[in-house]
């Protein structure tokens, strides 16, 4: 049941079949996942040498000036930052060229030869590490997020903020349902989140099976999609010999957004690729309240204000145009009372799915609405 006392829909609900929807149309129309970033070997040799800066940070307080780099917006630290003012434990793996980031119930694993980044055995989307003088330098608010801190700007001195958030005292685990047939050409990987430590069992039972459903049922749907599509390249490719396919995958990452006063929240980004130029993804949004192991309605995370849709309605047009996103696809006038969301540190997100609104190349445009608005 949820906060309203109406039954919870199970797995694949209308919801997620709108999703599902969503996720054939974004295939067919040629979207692609998030790009992962050059490996940092190759994005270090390609980049030229980059300006070391003093950056003024403000860490729990305590105003700092570190030794830095900006590049594309983005400001870099050198790792050695991360132990010496955070607290964070660091490793450096010099024959696997691996950094993990130890700390706030986390596990982070930067692989400088691949590119490839973990978060607590899940693979990330994300931008590479930067090697310059022999010195690794980490995006620092890319990494800050991830391990549980808020990061703001304070305009009168131009200084970075970081706050540890005080979060929920439970752990996140990550689960792997997996399949690879080399032979039929396709991998399968959904991952989705599992939480111990909540001080009632019972809670915590409700939220790991509803959570184990929902992937397991994702994963269903994404081996009969699989499935079809790898019978259908295999026929092509008969009547089509020297022509090279790519495999089919299906992919499932979860991000945990949300992880404050009672509530957890997440979403699970599903990609799909059947074949053609590019794949596609849509997102699945999950908010629990951790007293009862419900999942909350949009009204309820607004507060249960009345005018809870009109004030996101505004919120939205404003985004709108503060994110440059006109001409829009199709035009924008509501959402749906009971459009997916989510929480984080800074407020309810919505936002819109790919080609809903906008091309792919605007991604998915997020909407952050301060819970204040809400009264």
């Amino acid at each position: 049941m949820n906060g309203s006392g109406q039954e919870e829909t199970p797995a694949l609900n209308r919801k997620g079949k709108r999703n599902l929807l969503l996720l054939a149309l974004a295939v067919a129309m040629g979207a692609s996942p998030a790009a992962a970033g050059l490996s940092a070997e190759k994005a270090s040799a390609a980049a030229p040498a980059y300006k070391i800066i003093s950056q003024a940070f403000k860490i729990d307080g305590r105003a700092l000036s570190i030794s830095a780099l900006n590049t594309d917006n983005t400001t870099y630290v050198a790792l050695r930052v991360l132990s010496e003012n955070l607290g964070l434990q660091t490793k450096w793996d010099k024959a696997k060229q691996t950094v993990t980031v130890t700390g706030h119930g986390r596990v982070l694993v930067m692989n400088l030869k691949t590119g490839e980044t973990r978060l607590n055995d899940q693979a990330i989307y994300g931008l590479p590490a930067i090697v310059q003088d022999n010195t690794t330098y980490l995006p620092f608010r890319f990494l800050m997020e991830r391990l549980g801190y808020s990061i703001g700007y304070d305009a009168a001195t131009r200084g970075i903020e970081v706050v540890k958030i005080k979060e929920n005292d439970l752990k996140i685990g990550t689960v792997t349902i997996a399949q690879s047939d080399a032979k039929k050409a396709l991998t399968l990987e959904v991952n989705y989140p599992q939480i111990s430590g909540l001080a009632d069992a019972a809670v915590q039972k409700k939220i790991n099976d509803y959570l184990k459903s929902e992937a397991e049922a994702h994963a269903k749907y994404g081996r009969e999609t699989l499935e079809e599509a790898a019978k259908a390249n295999a026929e092509y490719a008969a009547d089509n010999p020297g022509e090279r396919l790519l495999p089919v995958s299906y992919q499932g990452s979860y991000y945990v957004t949300y992880n404050e006063n009672g509530k957890l929240s997440l979403y699970v980004d599903y990609y799909e690729y059947t074949g053609g130029a590019h794949g596609g993804t849509v997102r699945v949004p999950y908010t629990f309240d951790l007293s009862t192991g419900t999942l909350l309605t949009l009204k309820e995370a607004a507060r249960n204000n009345a005018d809870y849709v009109k004030i996101i309605n505004a919120a939205i047009r404003e985004g709108i145009k503060k994110q440059n996103l006109e001409p829009l696809l199709n035009p924008f006038e509501t959402i749906e009372p009971d459009r997916p969301f989510y929480l984080n540190h800074n407020g309810l997100v919505v936002y819109f799915e790919q080609y809903e609104y906008t091309p792919y190349a605007a991604g998915m445009p997020e909407f952050v609405i301060p819970l204040k608005s809400f009264g």
